[in-house]
């Protein structure tokens, strides 16, 4: 999966501590144990939090750009960066936009390029990010076990019921995709760079790009044949729309097994990764 959980139009917030989901205040409960930084990776911008126990911001969202070329190297610095003004946290999430396993890149399309997603690709490039162990030096530099996992897969697991076969899409800069049964994660597939239509994937035909391009009106109709073949191909019991372009697919043109889920969710999972309800994850890598 790409990109798919910014184009950065949303700004909902997870809550706070002393105020709840709907925003009212509540008088302050101290935070609980341990506190997990939270960090969600997009084709324009970075997110992180710091989330107590219960899935609560003990601080305010922080973001900075997503900036083009990027090596591992800038990347781990742009994280320190980002993540120098939260408060200490005793373990970490990443969700990443590309194909993860035990916290090392396999692929990363996006980051792969000279200028950012669409342009041309740098083979210096395609070389460091080739197997980059990005869980172990995130482990080494922040000092903290540290996981990381595709960005939709871990969107998914904030939202997801526990009941059947469960698929998460993500619209934003691109598109991506994430399957869980009965809560489980299951092994991700790289869907977003399948053909879908015109000799195209699904990222190039539905990321912002792409909309930008075309406009809002056949967009949408991409989108809905996306659904379409995904419930062929999965038969799935429930489909979650998450990403920054899912708040732009009129509710009432989705089926009752649909549902259009907040963007914070690609920070709330960060939680669910460290749950033993939701086996799958991969596991930490130990500090050094």
């Amino acid at each position: 999966m790409t990109h798919a959980s910014d184009a950065d139009t949303d700004d909902a917030v997870a809550p706070k501590q002393g105020e709840s989901q709907q925003g009212e205040s509540q008088p302050p409960t101290p935070p609980e144990h341990p506190f997990t930084l939270a960090i969600d990776v997009g084709g324009t911008g970075i997110k992180g939090s710091v989330l107590d126990a219960r899935g609560v911001m003990v601080a305010d969202r922080v973001k900075i750009p997503t900036t083009y070329p990027l090596p591992p190297e800038k990347m781990v610095a742009d994280f320190k960066r980002l993540i120098a003004p939260l408060p200490q946290a005793e373990r970490a999430s990443v969700g990443y936009p590309g194909m993860v396993r035990d916290g090392v890149v396999l692929t990363t399309p996006h980051f792969i390029t000279k200028s950012g997603p669409g342009s041309e690709i740098d083979p210096a490039l395609v070389k460091a990010w080739d197997h980059f162990d990005l869980a172990g030096v995130l482990t080494a530099e922040f000092g903290i076990p540290t996981k990381v996992a595709n960005d939709a897969d871990v969107q998914g697991a904030a939202v997801v019921s526990g009941q059947g076969l469960e698929l998460v899409i993500t619209l934003g800069t691109g598109f991506g995709t994430g399957l869980f049964l009965d809560g489980r994660l299951l092994p991700h597939m790289e869907i977003a760079h399948q053909p879908f239509r015109k000799g195209e994937t699904y990222d190039s035909q539905l990321g912002e790009a792409s909309r930008k391009e075309i406009g809002e009106g056949r967009w949408l109709k991409r989108v809905h044949k996306a659904i379409a073949n995904m419930r062929a191909l999965f038969a799935f019991d429930h489909l979650y729309l998450g990403g920054g372009n899912s708040r732009r697919i009129p509710r009432h043109s989705l089926a009752d097994d649909i549902t259009i889920v907040d963007n914070t969710a690609g920070i709330l999972g960060g939680i669910r990764l460290w749950d033993p309800k939701t086996p799958g994850a991969d596991a930490p890598k130990p500090p050094a």
